[in-house]
């Protein structure tokens, strides 16, 4: 009897649990990123190619509330480049004397401005879909800058016998397989200001790269300062076997 329960609990577990296998997305291809590994540093000229996809694509349904404009000083950008970038926008500020509210070009010091004032105008302009905010993307995915690479490249028509509803598109790196965002880069979707071939594959892997510093902006200098630390380590590892050496020299 005891064996039989055991069996039946098991055989519930299992059960379970392939439905929730069945919507997880697939496992993202691990890429060859320049900011993996202990020496890895994010390429410059990438990210700000990624910024250039996230500006002119991403951003007309995205947010990413949590970069501010003068952060792009990081990707390379100078301080007049960033002002006319932030001045691009209008965002709320206030209140004036009169204690109305106003709009206003955005500044350096200004978060990126969203393109929806609230969430449900988001809503209502995305067929009823909330885009997600992308400030961490790659830290609350699994997979992180490979999940969005995957993501972007993965659209396809659905195999057959999966029907995918008006308005959803097929995708098997989303969980679920079915997504609202329709496929949202193409061959030369952006024309790249360096002279970059602006391929899909391109265009995906700059703009995954761009939301993995936006998640970890201090990436660089976390690695440098871990080699740092590891060369520190290492000569005083050294110093420490030299001074043993000597100070044991006459004990046999």
């Amino acid at each position: 009897m005891r064996k039989s329960l055991l069996l039946a609990l098991m055989a519930g577990l299992v059960a379970a649990a392939v439905p929730a296998m069945a919507n997880e997305g697939a496992e993202p291809a691990p890429q060859n990123w320049a900011f993996h590994g202990v020496f890895g540093q994010y390429d410059k000229a990438q990210l700000k190619r990624g910024f250039q996809v996230f500006r002119e694509v991403c951003s007309n349904c995205h947010s990413m509330k949590l970069v501010a404009y003068r952060n792009l000083a990081d990707l390379g950008f100078s301080d007049d480049e960033i002002k006319d970038i932030a001045a691009e926008k209008q965002t709320q500020d206030g209140p004036n004397d009169q204690g109305d509210m106003f709009q206003r070009p955005a500044r350096p010091s200004d978060h990126i401005v969203p393109p929806f004032p609230n969430d449900q105008a988001a809503r209502a302009g995305n067929n009823g879909a909330l885009p997600p905010d992308l400030s961490l993307m790659t830290k609350a995915r699994p997979g992180g800058a490979d999940y969005v690479f995957a993501l972007l490249t993965g659209f396809a028509d659905a195999p057959a016998g999966v029907t995918v509803p008006d308005g959803m598109y097929y995708n098997p790196a989303f969980p679920g397989h079915q997504i609202a965002m329709p496929p949202p880069v193409a061959d030369e979707s952006v024309t790249y200001a360096d002279g970059t071939k602006a391929t899909k594959d391109q265009i995906s892997r700059d703009v995954s790269a761009f939301l993995n510093w936006a998640a970890e902006p201090e990436l660089d200098a976390r690695h440098a300062l871990g080699i740092k630390v590891m060369l520190f380590l290492f000569v005083l590892t050294a110093m420490i076997y030299a001074v043993k050496k000597k100070i044991w020299a006459d004990v046999h």
